[in-house]
């Protein structure tokens, strides 16, 4: 079968499931992984012969895709902030919308030397690798409950090249962090169970729950938690992060407020939503 053939055949199976444009760029990402072409050496080569063997290979991932699992999971790889990250059951899909997060913390740091920076809550590394790759000055520690997750952090610390401290810790029994931090940030569970209709059923079923979903009546745990140690543990003007849910962007300016937190900042994303919050504490 030529390969601009089964493309035809790609989309037509998926579009069912996904819009017209997001299996293009389901085939496009396939098209690079299993044939290493991107799309302009197809257009020079549209008669391109696929073997049997081929065929085999790129109808596996077009089953996946029907039972809805991420393409990030399929291929076991996502792109985060111009970095590449293993990701898998242990680790959410890192976002764009947190890459926004990433930016707003190098631009306020980039100029200020050499500083200590935790993340809390890792998963996949993406916050704590990308902030240690373009602040080289900085001294990079990340938290995580699962073991699992460290792991691949871990790995994607070494496959990036970042130098980064990774610590085993449950956020929600600790009494103390390491050490004094000039930057602390987070993007804890903040998805709320009454929220679950909201969410992507692929996510529903291929995302770990364990770093998604907190209890209706106790959403911002994470972030009193994390807000009441960074009271303790920031250092003089240090700042605190958080990415948080996009309904209770007021209530987690309230919360910082209540903690005794000054110059709070709440940023919409890119979609116009309420996602971060910044805060000092002078």
């Amino acid at each position: 079968m030529k390969l601009r053939e089964y493309r035809t055949y790609f989309i037509e199976k998926l579009t069912p499931l996904y819009d017209s444009m997001e299996a293009e760029s389901f085939f496009a990402i396939t098209l690079e992984e299993l044939k290493g072409w991107r799309r302009s050496d197809l257009a020079m080569n549209p008669d391109a012969e696929l073997s049997s063997e081929e065929i085999e290979k790129w109808n596996v991932v077009v089953t996946q895709l029907e039972t809805q699992k991420p393409i990030q999971y399929i291929f076991g790889k996502a792109h985060f902030y111009g970095l590449e990250f293993e990701v898998n059951e242990n680790t959410l899909i890192p976002r764009p919308e947190t890459e926004e997060l990433v930016e707003w913390i190098i631009g306020d740091s980039q100029y200020k030397g050499q500083i200590n920076l935790l993340d809390i809550g890792t998963g996949s590394g993406c916050i704590a690798v990308s902030l240690a790759k373009n602040l080289t000055d900085a001294s990079v520690s990340a938290i995580d409950v699962s073991e699992g997750a460290l792991s691949t952090a871990k790995r994607n610390a070494e496959h990036n090249d970042a130098k980064v401290n990774f610590i085993l810790q449950d956020i929600l029994a600790a009494e103390t962090l390491p050490q004094t931090y000039d930057v602390i940030v987070s993007n804890p569970p903040y998805v709320r169970n009454l929220e679950k209709e909201e969410i992507k059923e692929n996510v529903l079923q291929y995302e770990p729950h364990l770093a998604l979903f907190v209890d209706d009546n106790d959403a911002l745990i994470f972030y009193r938690k994390i807000a009441l140690l960074a009271k303790t543990h920031l250092s003089a003007n240090g700042r605190l992060y958080f990415e948080i849910n996009q309904y209770l962007g007021p209530e987690t300016v309230q919360m910082l407020e209540n903690f005794g937190f000054t110059n709070v900042v709440l940023k919409k994303d890119i979609y116009g939503n309420d996602r971060m919050v910044g805060a000092s504490l002078q």
